[in-house]
């Protein structure tokens, strides 16, 4: 992970670090925070705690997104800190005098279809979902194209390139063949429209497996820069059929985060404290990690040499 990231993620990048509920590379968040990267633009379907991390640790100027918030729970602090204005009146702002953060919001329709379009080469997405929001209004880069066709105005979303995509995933190839199973959020989609991606696994397992089950394989080797071998990587998200999502994590982050001083001293414990996710994973010890360990749900058996 630290070779990947000070090799692909460099400062004033536009980061999209992937996964809708799990499969959240909390691991490269960690790593980014570690090399001190600055001035980055984060972009991400419902930044939730990975991202209030990140922008705690000052690593971030922009963020783009759809929905805020720690699900289940409550709001992000850090990010509040940075993007409204304080009690006194004054500017927003977090540790150190940190400028207010810019941001640009969408729905998550909004968010895939800006994906798809960076994927696909379009100028933009067209959509329909935004006549009954206020959303146009605070973002002027949605906007009402006329239909080609004649059947009235639609909404349209420019395209999203990031320059580094981030996703973890249950397991790839060497050459990066990455296969992805649960619930997809865009990942797929966010990978081909950025310019350089990094797949971090649960598992590196031989080409054959990856051949013998390819419809799982949701990213080609062929768009992947870097595979990163990273067990428990997106904890506290979940990656189904390996681990949980940690719930109590996700409720004690509510605390933390409301208070910069608390979250300032999580940093410097738990992620700057330490040198790598395994160092995170001693200090989370074996019990915390054995009470995530899913049961068993078995899925159907196909034979694509027989349809039976």
């Amino acid at each position: 992970m630290r070779d990947a990231v000070a090799e692909l993620v460099r400062n004033g990048d536009t980061v999209a670090i992937e996964g809708f509920t799990h499969l959240i590379s909390f691991a490269a968040g960690h790593e980014i925070i570690r090399q001190g990267k600055r001035d980055l633009t984060l972009a991400r379907m419902t930044p939730d705690l990975v991202y209030d991390q990140m922008i705690a640790a000052g690593v971030a100027r922009k963020l783009i997104f759809s929905w805020l918030g720690n699900p289940g729970v409550g709001g992000l602090g850090a990010i509040r800190r940075r993007i409204e204005p304080a009690t006194s009146g004054g500017e927003a702002g977090g540790p150190a005098g940190l400028p207010r953060l810019e941001i640009e919001e969408y729905s998550h329709f909004g968010m895939v279809g800006r994906y798809t379009a960076g994927a696909a080469n379009l100028p933009f997405y067209p959509l329909r979902s935004y006549f009954e929001t206020d959303l146009p209004n605070a973002n002027p880069l949605i906007r009402q194209v006329q239909s080609p066709y004649g059947d009235g105005v639609v909404y349209a979303v420019p395209p999203l390139k990031p320059d580094v995509t981030v996703v973890h995933a249950q397991r790839a190839d060497a050459n990066g063949n990455t296969q992805i199973w649960g619930l997809l959020g865009c990942q797929k989609e966010a990978a081909f429209a950025a310019d350089r991606v990094i797949v971090v696994v649960e598992e590196l397992v031989d080409e054959a497996v990856i051949r013998a089950d390819p419809n799982r394989t949701i990213i080609p080797g062929l768009i992947v820069d870097a595979v990163v071998v990273e067990p428990y990587g997106a904890h506290p998200s979940y990656v189904q059929g390996a681990y949980d999502r940690d719930n109590r994590f996700y409720i004690e982050w509510d605390a933390i985060t409301r208070d910069e001083d608390a979250l300032q001293a999580w940093l410097r414990e738990w992620v700057l404290g330490v040198d790598d996710r395994a160092g995170y994973l001693e200090k989370l010890g074996p019990e915390r990690l054995g009470s995530l360990r899913p049961g068993s749900a078995p899925s159907g058996v196909v034979d694509y040499g027989e349809y039976r």
